[in-house]
């Protein structure tokens, strides 16, 4: 079984950089890019453009921003959380929002952890790598129904 990520971001620049900070660090798992939260709840719940998926595996794990278009990174994971299809899936909050409110609000709608975009590649490279080795490697995901 491939480990699939779905990277949730609208932002063209931090999407490459996140995919080249995967690959430079080793992280060969297929990333399926989504840029907009209704987007990202259509490929969870195989709706809309993505009704085929109806059925199929989830990711192993969501890297999600929090600024997106048409509903919020927020919004998508209190939804995702909210479904029992998805509420153990693994969501990890990737973005550059540095408020406080942001994080304590993500955690309280179940995040699994807060990771801030670095600013330099070499620490996003790093960041990438310790996201891959504990979520796709290490981490013991929860059984599936």
């Amino acid at each position: 079984m491939t480990k699939i990520i779905l990277l949730v971001e609208d932002n063209p620049t931090d999407e490459k950089l996140t995919l080249r900070a995967f690959k430079k660090s080793g992280v060969a798992n297929e990333v399926f890019v989504v840029r907009d939260g209704v987007e990202a709840l259509d490929y969870l719940f195989g709706t809309g453009p993505h009704a085929g998926r109806i059925g199929q595996e989830l990711p192993s794990i969501v890297l999600l921003d929090l600024q997106l278009p048409r509903i919020g990174g927020l919004e998508v994971l209190r939804r995702v959380r909210a479904d029992e299809r998805t509420k153990l899936l693994p969501v990890v909050v990737l973005t550059s929002s540095k408020e406080d409110e942001d994080i304590a609000r993500s955690y309280a709608l179940g995040a699994n952890a807060y990771v801030r975009k670095p600013v330099e590649f070499s620490e996003f490279v790093d960041a990438a790598r310790t996201l891959g080795l504990f979520w796709l490697l290490l981490n013991e995901p929860p059984p599936t129904s």
